[in-house]
């Protein structure tokens, strides 16, 4: 008997398991062998993008091709060498896409698709440090044109790219007259908030950030501050750990910070330096309520915060071995099905 009719009888209880073993670029090739594991392979990869369940991106000291997608539920490791990230450098994940920066441009790709965006820098290369962005993409409501914003931490600039017009504009440069630290696509607007804890609303139609009159506004600079989108929520993450960890609620109908004394039903992701996440129900993805879950390059586990900032469990996933001579960086969180949007109708 041939080989390809052996593997065409194969049922679908063994495929799952030889697919629970193979990495990204193994999985993207699966597909190929024969009709009946192409088939298998559509449903068991709309099962995979239905999960709300975060993955942990990290990397290797040695092998810095190299990027590993962690699932601490399900205790799986997905490898993906991803050769045309050579000579970028990793800024953050935004609607699914990894976004890499090098010298003149910035590169978009959904590991989970292999879709990719090439966008290039060279209007803003004096202003923009490749090393030290932070980067949000969002696309235009009912299209695939779409917008990055990105903020520089060297210089304190805030900078928008669009798609439909094929160019960058300056918001704002060495923090003059503000300086945005974190932005979010909340009911399809971009909210900004400054090292002060003021927040605004950025202007897709003019280059512009309208800041809100809102009262209760804490007394706080800090460039750790976090804006979170969650469940028709605008949230602000304050967090360092084992020292600080405020939650506020923004509620745009009385214009208000209301400080949160529970998360309720919620968890959040922090990565130190890029961004935070929420999940709501985090039970169903194997994760605890009123918690915060920490990730920092400089330390191999994940932390698990109560809301009054204690300890309440280290997490090492499993599985991981780095290559010789090397160890692992956390770098983010990336939710697979999360794809931003904004309305341009609803910012002139």
């Amino acid at each position: 008997m041939k080989k390809e009719a052996v593997k065409s009888q194969l049922p679908w209880d063994v495929l799952d398991i030889i697919s629970k073993k193979l990495d990204f670029d193994d999985l993207f090739q699966f597909a190929g062998v024969c009709k009946n594991w192409r088939t298998f392979h559509k449903v068991y990869w709309r099962n995979f993008m239905l999960s709300e369940a975060p993955l942990l991106v990290l990397t290797s000291s040695y092998a810095k091709k190299a990027y590993f997608f962690v699932s601490i539920s399900e205790q799986k490791v997905y490898r993906s060498k991803l050769d045309y990230f050579w000579g970028l450098s990793y800024s953050g994940t935004s609607s699914g896409y990894l976004i890499m920066a090098g010298y003149d441009k910035l590169l978009l790709m959904n590991p989970f698709t292999r879709r990719k965006k090439e966008i290039s820098t060279l209007a803003i290369q004096g202003i923009l440090n490749y090393y030290y962005i932070h980067p949000l993409l969002a696309f235009a409501k009912g299209s695939e044109e779409f917008i990055i914003v990105v903020f520089c931490k060297n210089y304190s600039s805030l900078h928008i790219y669009q798609s439909r017009h094929s160019c960058w504009v300056t918001y704002s440069v060495w923090g003059k007259p503000w300086k945005v630290v974190d932005f979010v696509v909340f009911n399809n607007t971009v909210y900004a908030i400054t090292e002060k804890a003021r927040i605004g609303v950025l202007g897709l139609n003019s280059a512009c950030v309208k800041f809100l009159e809102l009262k209760n506004t804490p007394s706080v600079k800090s460039t750790s501050l976090k804006l979170v989108s969650s469940d028709g929520q605008l949230l602000v993450v304050h967090f360092e750990p084992k020292e600080t960890f405020d939650v506020y609620k923004i509620d745009l109908s009385t214009m208000e910070w209301i400080r949160l004394e529970t998360l309720g039903d919620l968890a959040l992701f922090y990565a130190k330096g890029r961004s935070c996440y929420a999940l709501s129900n985090p039970a169903k993805c194997g994760y605890e309520s009123n918690s915060l879950y920490y990730i920092s390059p400089v330390s191999r586990e994940c932390e698990v915060y109560s809301l009054n900032n204690e300890l309440k469990n280290c997490i090492v996933p499993s599985g991981l071995r780095p290559p010789p001579r090397s160890r692992f960086y956390w770098l983010d969180w990336c939710f697979r099905r999360v794809r931003e949007e904004v309305d341009y109708s609803l910012v002139e």
